[in-house]
C-alpha cells in the first residue's frame, strides 16, 4: 500500500494539482481583497454607503445586533443575504478573471500551432539535379 501511495504521489499530475492548488489559494486571497478593499468601497458608494456584509436578517433571538458577526456570537439564526450576494460577486469575478487567463492561454496556444503549421518558406529552385546533368551529357555527347 506504501508503494502504491508512493508512486501515487510520484505521478506528474498530482504535483502540477498541489501547485494549482497552492496558486488557487493564493489568486482567491487577492480576489477577496481586490473586492473588500476596491469593489465594495464602489459598491457602497452607489447604495448610499451601505455594506452589504453586514446585511442580514434576523430569523430568531431579540433581533436588535449592530453586525452580522455580534449576531452570530449571540446564537441567533440569521438569514445573511449580504455575505451571499458578496460570495456571488466574489464567484463572478473569479470566473471573469480565469475566463481571461484561459481565453489568453488559448490564444497563445492557438498562435504557436499555427506558427508551427506555416510551411518553410520555399527554397529558390536548385537547378538540374546531377543525374539530369549526367543524363543531358550522355544525349549530347551521343548525339555528335
Amino acid at each position: 500500500m506504501l508503494k502504491e501511495f508512493r508512486n501515487f504521489i510520484a505521478r506528474g499530475n498530482v504535483m502540477d494539482m498541489a501547485v494549482g492548488i497552492i496558486i488557487g489559494a493564493a489568486f482567491t486571497a487577492i480576489v477577496k481583497s481586490m473586492v473588500d478593499d476596491l469593489i465594495n468601497p464602489f459598491i457602497g458608494l452607489f447604495t448610499g454607503g451601505v455594506d452589504f456584509t453586514n446585511q442580514f436578517i434576523v430569523l430568531s433571538g431579540d433581533g436588535t445586533y449592530e453586525s452580522l458577526a455580534e449576531a452570530r456570537e449571540a446564537g441567533a439564526a440569521v438569514f445573511a443575504y449580504g455575505s451571499f450576494m458578496m460570495a456571488v460577486i466574489n464567484f463572478l469575478i473569479i470566473a471573469f478573471v480565469v475566463f481571461q487567463l484561459v481565453r489568453t492561454v488559448n490564444k497563445v496556444k492557438e498562435a504557436a500551432a499555427k506558427k508551427d503549421e506555416m510551411p518553410a518558406e520555399e527554397a529558390a529552385p536548385a537547378g538540374p539535379s546531377e543525374l539530369e546533368v549526367l543524363l543531358e551529357i550522355r544525349d549530347s555527347l551521343a548525339a555528335k
